[in-house]
């Protein structure tokens, strides 16, 4: 009982803004004629939308491994009085690619955060499943493919985020996991409300991608490879550059934290519920990675070099 009480005072917030959101949602879609409600495609739920997306975001912050034992053991035996209207495990799921819309938008409008002028950019892996099981996955064989990250070949997705010095998740996309991360249709979309510098490491290191970047006023500073000629960065960029874990430490608490990865997945629906769920999750995590810009500077001057 202890358990609910802490899930009730921690998360009462987000079920709060979940349920002020879909409240407004529902009327924006209800002017324009387009919910589900007025079509009368489907009867109207036990649980409402703002139950099942509260349940779904709250997963990402228990230490439960797998969402089976976290609805059926917890949330059905110990949150009961704050779920009174309950569905099966089975039916729970099948629900779940009904606020997919919903999840998207409440990650806009929501949770996202806002770019100042300084961001960072990178991309992580997300295998779904073990490399001896690739010809044995049936739930993600014609989505899913091969990649290769820093860590070896993988089998599954890869997630390009986009984020300011504050910790806060500006944008994602979701790609195959042989997609470049140069790739110009994921530029376009990550770099949608961006501008100012963008600091990715090597891996972004691209004439073309420069120029375009350069062109929408974004200005985009990486490192140099081992067989490029020196040029001069300012000492600025420098220090930002050398900031660059924040990013880094981001996806390392979708994926240890939030419980990103697994190989559980049995719907491609499901998979991509978890991935939403999870970046909600996070911008509602109390500590995040940041940069103190003025401390920084202060810290590292006189003793970088400019190359």
């Amino acid at each position: 009982m202890y358990r609910g009480y802490c899930f009730l005072s921690r998360n009462t917030k987000i079920f709060c803004i979940a349920d002020d959101f879909c409240k407004e949602f529902e009327l924006e879609t209800d002017k324009t004629g387009l919910s589900e409600k007025s079509k009368g495609c489907h009867r109207q739920c036990r649980m409402s939308i703002s139950e099942i997306m509260t349940i779904l975001i709250c997963f990402h912050f228990d230490s439960y491994r797998n969402f089976y034992h976290y609805y059926t053991f917890f949330v059905k035996e110990h949150l009961a009085d704050l779920f009174p209207n309950q569905l099966s495990y089975n039916r729970f799921l099948e629900l779940e690619a009904r606020v997919s819309v919903e999840m998207m938008m409440f990650l806009q409008i929501c949770c996202f955060g806002r770019c100042t002028g300084i961001s960072f950019i990178d991309s992580t892996c997300i295998p779904v499943c073990h490399n001896k099981r690739i010809y044995r996955n049936k739930v993600f064989r014609n989505y899913a493919t091969r990649g290769k990250s820093t860590m070896g070949w993988y089998f599954g997705f890869k997630l390009h985020l986009i984020c300011n010095e504050r910790g806060e998740i500006l944008n994602f996309m979701l790609t195959k996991a042989n997609v470049d991360d140069r790739d110009e249709n994921v530029f376009n979309r990550l770099t949608d409300n961006v501008f100012g510098k963008l600091f990715a490491d090597k891996g972004y290191i691209s004439q073309g991608l420069f120029e375009r970047l350069f062109n929408d006023g974004i200005n985009l500073v990486t490192g140099i490879r081992s067989n490029m000629k020196n040029k001069l960065m300012p000492l600025y960029d420098r220090i930002l550059l050398r900031k660059r874990s924040v990013i880094e430490t981001i996806n390392d608490e979708l994926k240890n934290v939030a419980q990103l990865v697994h190989s559980r997945h049995r719907s491609i629906l499901n998979f991509a519920m978890n991935v939403l769920s999870a970046i909600a999750a996070y911008s509602f995590f109390e500590k995040k990675p940041t940069v103190n810009i003025d401390f920084a500077i202060e810290q590292h001057s006189g003793q970088l070099t400019l190359f």
